[in-house]
């Protein structure tokens, strides 16, 4: 029997929300403003909408009435056209937001059965590099109910923002129920495999690994356009004839799909290249197009792919191929930690409208445009950076998270230090709950055991994170009164709750004569 070989084409579909590059400079940070107000003030609809138009008109409005012409003509043959997609959540919001009639090809496309999408983070993050993975998780979750709910299509493929990879991603993405993760193909965690075969992560089961061919990849995607190169130009056959050469069970290109029309310009010819290639793939005997769920589900997998976390995440960024493209200078990690240190704050103050902005700070995007190494992938992230200089992204970025810091610690009235609830003296009376503001202690008053509640009082523990921690001594000496009147049980909660409650209404009105935010 002729062994086939599949050849899956996935195209990698985001556009971010544009942080606004002068408020700094300006001086126009800490401005009083409304919650309404604050996604308009830190990001640049302006610029989004104008790069999101030029990109639909060259790419993507072109390149899907290329791909819905191929699969129709191909529909009733054996062998049919097939391709993939990972589009992020925020561009799905901006196809709805700016160009509706994009979103209904995209539409079309999954309605004809020969097309998968893919899950990813919906904010494009790197939120799977956090110590804590429930942001991770969450995110993931996110994006395939926006995926079900736009495009009618529930993904059960992962591929993780810029092909970010470990053992530990892998094993998430396994129990978030999906049957395989995508990531670089890169010769480090090959060690002298090929590419082109299923493999098993490190500590799974079930879960798939397929692997990115960079180089067939990069061909198209860096090389197309190139006059320098001894392959110029790039003809549909010519690439056919590569794949047909290649050995190996699947054969995975993974391209961003702006490459098509937006990074290589219609004028070189790429959507002629992208028209003919199906054809030209399918004219060999032993080529097929497949989705990444088929491939999955055909190939046994051809042995183990070992990704340790603490060895060292990979992605299909730059010469590297680690996370050196978003971590790798001290101003990257200090917006990375500023992100991360909100985390709590965000979570405490409850409020959907702060967590959504600050899951918007979280694109990679902003991490991406601060990179300051030179050589090819220097050139790489200055071409896609709005920004003179990566200094002038941090400036941006930086002075902004600073400013959406600002506005949640006055709006839930955060503490210098947490208030930490046990149950006893003692790491191992520790119940797991930490609150960071008199939001969230309010919160947490109102779920303790009785007993975690009887402990604090007697000791004068609220009182005394009160006085000390939040700077409140009038919400201390209310708390103190309580003391002496030796509560117990629901009593004592409900002596507690309220102060806290009352008091927190009372600054918080306060708060919003401040920063206008509530």
């Amino acid at each position: 029997m002729w062994c086939l070989t599949d050849i899956v084409f996935v195209f990698e579909v985001h556009q971010p929300h544009r942080l606004r590059r002068n408020l700094f400079w300006e001086n126009k940070i800490f401005r009083r403003l409304r919650k309404q107000e604050l996604f308009d003030y830190y990001f640049d609809s302006g610029v989004d909408r104008e790069i999101f138009k030029r990109a639909a008109r060259k790419c993507y409005f072109p390149s899907n009435r290329i791909l819905l012409d191929a699969i129709d003509q191909f529909r009733h043959e054996r062998r049919q056209v097939k391709v993939s997609f990972s589009v992020s959540g925020v561009f799905l919001e901006q196809c709805e937001k700016f160009e509706p009639d994009l979103l209904e090809t995209f539409k079309q496309l999954a309605e004809t059965g020969c097309v998968e999408f893919l899950n990813q983070t919906y904010y494009h993050s790197i939120s799977s590099l956090y110590p804590d993975k429930t942001e991770f998780q969450e995110q993931a979750k996110l994006h395939r109910e926006a995926v079900k709910t736009l495009l009618g299509y529930t993904p059960t493929v992962f591929e993780n923002t810029e092909l970010l990879y470990n053992n530990t991603i892998a094993n998430i993405a396994e129990n978030l129920g999906y049957k395989g993760i995508f990531t670089e193909g890169v010769e480090k965690i090959l060690h002298e495999k090929s590419p082109n075969y299923t493999y098993t992560p490190k500590g799974s089961k079930k879960i798939r690994v397929l692997l990115r061919n960079y180089k067939l990849t990069d061909d198209i995607g860096f090389r197309f356009s190139s006059r320098w190169w001894n392959e110029w130009p790039l003809t549909a056959d010519k690439y056919a004839h590569w794949l047909a050469d290649t050995q190996g069970d699947c054969i995975n290109i993974f391209p961003d799909y702006e490459t098509f029309g937006e990074h290589h310009w219609p004028e070189t010819g790429i959507h002629n290249f992208l028209k003919h290639l199906p054809e030209e793939i399918l004219k060999w005997p032993h080529l097929q197009m497949a989705t990444p769920t088929e491939v999955i589900a055909k190939h046994p997998p051809a042995g183990e792919i070992d990704v340790p976390e603490s060895a060292g995440t990979v992605s299909w960024a730059d010469l590297e191929r680690d996370s050196s493209g978003w971590l790798g200078n001290a101003m990257q990690w200090a917006y990375y930690t500023s992100i991360q240190r909100l985390e709590p704050l965000i979570k405490e103050a409850d409020d959907p409208q702060l967590l959504q902005l600050w899951r918007y700070f979280q694109t990679s995007d902003h991490l991406y445009y601060m990179f300051t190494a030179g050589g090819g992938p220097g050139e790489v992230h200055s071409y896609f950076s709005p920004y003179q200089t990566p200094m002038d992204a941090f400036v941006a970025a930086q002075s902004l998270i600073l400013d959406f810091e600002t506005r949640i610690r006055t709006a839930i009235l955060t503490a210098n230090e947490p208030f930490l609830f046990c149950t006893g003296i003692g790491k191992e009376h520790y119940t797991g709950t930490m609150t960071w503001s008199l939001k969230g202690f309010t919160q947490a008053l109102s779920k303790a055991a009785p007993n975690v509640l009887e402990f604090h009082d007697n000791r004068g523990d609220f009182e005394n994170w009160a006085e000390h921690s939040l700077k409140d001594p009038t919400l201390a000496a209310q708390l103190k009164a309580i003391r002496t009147q030796k509560l117990k049980g629901t009593p004592l909660r409900k002596a507690l709750v309220n102060t806290a409650r009352k008091r927190f209404r009372t600054l918080s009105k306060q708060a919003e004569t401040t920063m206008r935010l509530l």
